[in-house]
């Protein structure tokens, strides 16, 4: 306990001395020619937000500074050894370094935390920052896209004669970081004709997929092949236009859902890219089974079925898309109620041959025309039903083919 008290009235000795002809307002040199080496050393510890719509990266940092202070030495002997004291910052010569391509309006620096002074006149100052700085953002492969955001460190007021060296920096991220190498740039700018250094920190950053993956690309994924089930849909169900226009709204979900996170920009994303190319296959196929549906429901007044259709369609695609029903039979027997509503009055209760022969002949005609009309409408259903497998096979390979193109050209 003794010796703590001595220190501790050793230490409050040395801040008087130090303190007693010392100005911090002043560059802390013995010759103001001379320039003063500031050591930088930035921790990049969080990523804590990359605001894509406003180009904006919020990052925890942790900011050492290091350099000499040439009035702040003393001798280890007269201070029974006292080698470091720790000072509040406000009270030494402080370089103004600042992050050149900040994005708010708070123009504060780091925290006011103690400095270390050690007998040498070396203080190191380190403080914790978080720093909003512009980033411009490329989303034209997002959600698969890598981004490269500068964080510009360097004097305000002293030029390239006054203050040096600004280089090593510590990497620790938490964030998927491929790397954030450093450079020295030394411009020279219009207002002044003293050069002006500045340390740029590259950060390398990868945008974690998955998340993106499991909740945009993969529902969107799964809705796509909705569509082609559309076209295999009984047609009598009534519901295969519904069933187009209900998927063509849940993209259209997603979609504002992906655009309002964007930045507006002449790059479209390449999820929105695979958005509008699944809702204009979506449209398409809702147009088609329109039209297939009209072709379906033709009913009798419809002329009869092409030769080429029949030979094309019925008699070889349906074979190569394993579509062998025809539909309603054409061959029921109508029901004897039936028979007797189209049938003409009772033949006479005489032998008259004649007029029974006319009897059998308009009852055979109905039946004829009957089987007629139900076999053209029977055709008309097969070839829209052969149709619906076309555009079905025709749109599952579609969406695959357009799945695998737009994960083939994630970087």
């Amino acid at each position: 306990m003794g010796m703590l008290l001595l220190n501790g009235r050793f230490a409050h000795k040395l801040l008087n001395d130090l303190m007693e002809n010392y100005s911090s307002a002043l560059r802390p040199v013995d010759d103001t020619d001379k320039s003063l080496n500031v050591t930088l050393q930035v921790t990049l510890s969080q990523i804590k937000d990359m605001d894509e719509r406003n180009q904006v990266l919020i990052a925890y940092l942790w900011i050492r500074q290091t350099w000499h202070d040439a009035h702040l030495k003393w001798s280890k002997e007269d201070y029974d050894g006292l080698e470091v004291i720790r000072i509040p910052s406000s009270l030494v010569w402080r370089p103004d370094l600042v992050l050149y391509n900040k994005a708010d309006d708070d123009f504060s620096g780091p925290v006011d935390t103690n400095v270390v002074l050690r007998y040498n006149g070396e203080i190191t100052w380190d403080a914790p920052a978080i720093t909003k700085s512009a980033c411009v953002v490329d989303v034209s492969y997002f959600p698969f896209d890598s981004q490269q955001c500068n964080l510009t460190f360097g004097s305000w007021t002293y030029n390239g004669n006054q203050v040096g060296d600004l280089s090593d920096f510590v990497e620790n991220v938490e964030w998927e970081c491929h790397g954030m190498p450093a450079t020295k740039n030394v411009i020279m700018y219009g207002c002044c004709s003293d050069p002006y250094p500045d340390i740029t920190y590259t950060l390398l950053l990868q945008r974690r997929s998955s998340f993106y993956i499991f909740n945009l690309l993969l529902p969107c994924f799964l809705i796509s092949f909705l569509a082609p089930l559309g076209f295999y849909l009984p047609a009598d169900s009534g519901e295969k236009v519904s069933l187009g226009v209900t998927v063509l709204l849940a993209l259209t979900v997603f979609q504002m859902m992906v655009a309002e996170s964007m930045p507006p920009s002449e790059s479209v994303p390449l999820i929105g890219k695979y958005y509008v190319a699944t809702m204009t296959m979506v449209t398409a196929s809702t147009a088609l089974t329109i039209f297939i549906m009209n072709i379906h429901f033709c009913g009798a007044e419809a002329k009869p079925v092409p030769y080429w259709a029949k030979v094309l369609i019925i008699d070889y695609m349906s074979k190569i898309f394993f579509v062998y029903e025809v539909g309603e039979s054409c061959n029921q027997k109508l029901h004897p109620k039936e028979k007797a509503k189209g049938a003409p009055p009772p033949c006479c209760p005489d032998d008259d041959k004649s007029a029974l022969v006319r009897n059998v002949e308009y009852i055979a005609s109905c039946f004829r025309e009957q089987k007629a009309t139900c076999l053209k409408v029977a055709e008309w259903k097969k070839v829209a039903k052969v149709m619906d497998r076309i555009f079905m096979w025709i749109f599952f390979i579609m969406v695959f083919l357009m799945s695998i193109l737009i994960i083939g050209k994630a970087p």
